[in-house]
């Protein structure tokens, strides 16, 4: 499940400062380490893979942050727990692909056989999906 299935702007997280201070700046992280909570002020794609978000700092400054270097936080202000056991939302053609590998093939019946063409061809474009 996505941050953005999670959150919404105006959500209050906490920053995991261990996670993100070495690409941080010296003003930021005086301002986590005063007060590590903020309010997500937008969402930004990370690296077309991943999800990141805009907070707003205890300073009053904006920094972003990838998904996994906050924990969200329920109305008490409890950090909800991330579940990792994504088998229910898992689908069952994206987790083959994530698992299949491609060889270097050297002799040239291997090159020529289909199989290893089409498997070539799959992981090839399993980056682009």
């Amino acid at each position: 499940m996505s941050i953005l299935e999670k959150a919404k702007i105006g959500s209050s997280v906490q920053v995991n400062l261990e996670l993100s201070k070495d690409r941080l700046t010296k003003e930021t992280i005086d301002a986590i380490n005063f007060c590590s909570f903020g309010k997500i002020s937008d969402f930004r794609i990370t690296d077309g893979k991943g999800i990141g978000v805009v907070l707003k700092l205890s300073n009053g400054k904006e920094q972003w942050f990838f998904e996994d270097e906050i924990d969200l936080l329920d109305k008490n202000g409890n950090v909800i727990k991330k579940n990792n056991d994504n088998k229910e939302n898992s689908n069952f053609i994206f987790d083959f692909l994530s698992e299949l590998n491609y060889e270097n093939k050297n002799k040239v019946s291997q090159l020529l056989n289909p199989i290893n063409f089409f498997i070539w061809l799959v992981v090839s474009f399993k980056d682009i999906l």
